[in-house]
């Protein structure tokens, strides 16, 4: 959601393993939670991108409450039954609110269109947690809820959800070595009457060479496989396959985020001929500069952002 701080990833154990040295099987780090298994392409490969002018302020009230008000002028595409890519003028304002405490967090975001986004995650113990989103809208039948169910053990985590429209899932991943972790998931819409299943795998080396491969194949005909390479502290690039079996729809991208002294940079490029690309310029303590470009070569659509954030 615009205007949110990133999410805060808390960085996994390093487990290094020399040649011939016997892996300690009871002594394996905890891996990452199943949908943040692909988190370090994403960052490269799926910047926030935007178009028009965006206008972000973000306040500090105390040491656990911020509220956020975020502007967005810029137009919005049209749904034709031709190619053609119509845009019309629409201007919005969104006021959030964020509470953050050790063990509570609390995100909630409403919009001019009646819109209430909800998000929050309570740690009951040090390794149980629940998580929660919403959504709420005037729209009828458009209005979701989840329930997240968390459980962290030394080497897996495993999580039940629950959502609206009997809407049923569960995952489970394990690390089986150091640096090698692998999962699953079944879910149950019972709305439509459709079910699936899911595995998954990641690879991560150490920190010295940080390399991430992971892939993901799914029953509903879609296959996701990436990879990350760390070249420097302040150069990573991601690459991504995405493959669906059933339309034989292929997409594959190649990206890169560069970190600079005071700014970042990010971007991609697919084999649909989208190129993108996301600045983040830092100009003082407390004002950033957003540049956000999208072309897509073959619709011939061009997407150019210019934002502010102040904190």
């Amino acid at each position: 959601m615009a205007g949110f701080p990133p999410p805060i990833f808390t960085p996994q154990v390093d487990v290094k393993t020399k040649i011939g040295e016997k892996v300690d099987y009871s002594n394996l780090p905890c891996p990452l939670i199943y949908e943040e298994l692909h988190r370090e392409a994403y960052m490269s490969l799926k910047p926030e991108l935007f178009e028009g002018f965006r206008f972000d302020y973000n306040k500090m009230v105390n040491e656990k409450f911020f509220v956020t008000h975020s502007v967005l002028m810029g137009p919005t595409e049209v749904p034709t039954q031709h190619s053609e890519v119509i845009k019309i003028p629409t201007a919005s304002y969104d006021f959030g609110a964020i509470f953050v405490d050790p063990k509570l967090m609390l995100l909630g975001r409403v919009t001019t269109d009646g819109r209430l986004n909800a998000r929050g995650k309570c740690d009951l113990t040090e390794n149980f947690s629940i998580k929660g989103t919403a959504q709420l809208t005037n729209e009828e039948h458009m209005s979701q809820g989840q329930l997240t169910f968390d459980y962290k053990g030394s080497d897996y985590r495993t999580q039940l959800q629950v959502g609206n429209g009997s809407i049923y899932g569960a995952n489970y991943i394990q690390h089986v070595t150091p640096h090698l972790s692998l999962g699953g998931e079944v879910f149950w819409i019972g709305q439509n009457r459709k079910s699936g299943v899911g595995y998954t795998a990641r690879y991560e080396t150490d920190k010295m060479c940080h390399q991430v491969a992971s892939g993901q194949v799914s029953s509903n005909g879609l296959a996701v496989m990436n990879y990350v390479q760390k070249v420097t502290e302040k150069l990573s690039l991601a690459t991504d396959f995405i493959y669906n079996y059933i339309s034989k729809d292929v997409t594959a991208s190649v990206g890169y985020d560069r970190m600079f002294k005071q700014s970042r940079l990010r971007g991609k490029i697919d084999s649909n001929g989208v190129v993108a690309a996301y600045l983040e310029e830092q100009l003082s303590a407390g004002l950033r500069l957003l540049l956000s470009a999208e072309v897509d070569h073959v619709k011939k659509d061009y997407k150019f952002g210019f934002g502010v954030n102040v904190s």
